[in-house]
């Protein structure tokens, strides 16, 4: 039988973590698209330092991934993860937020680190 649910304190875990605006807007950004550290701290208007607490948050519990791409590291969603299918149905309930990268791009600003 396949699991389709997480217990009740993974949910909770879970939800903490995609109660913060930047992490959920995160998550909802790496859905479709990779995403250095730089861009999100074009994005957010945040200090590096803050971005990648965020990030390690994500990571640490295994929503997101990271690839290294030469000397920079590039962050995905982790479609592996066993808390995805729960993330993905709360995904589908917020609103696309890949205007965000289009703004970057328009600025000449995305993947300034590349």
């Amino acid at each position: 039988m396949v699991k389709t649910s997480i217990e009740m304190d993974k949910a909770a875990m879970v939800l903490k973590l995609l109660g913060d605006k930047t992490r959920l807007t995160m998550v909802k950004l790496l859905e479709n698209n990779d995403c250095c550290v730089c861009e999100f701290v074009e994005i957010f208007q945040a200090s590096q330092p803050s971005i990648s607490q965020h990030l390690r948050k994500l990571r640490d519990v295994g929503l997101v991934k990271e690839e290294r791409r030469g000397q920079w590291i590039f962050y995905s969603i982790n479609q592996d993860n066993a808390y995805y299918p729960f993330v993905e149905h709360i995904l589908k309930q917020v609103p696309n937020q890949d205007h965000k990268l289009k703004e970057l791009e328009a600025n000449g600003t995305r993947i300034t680190c590349c």
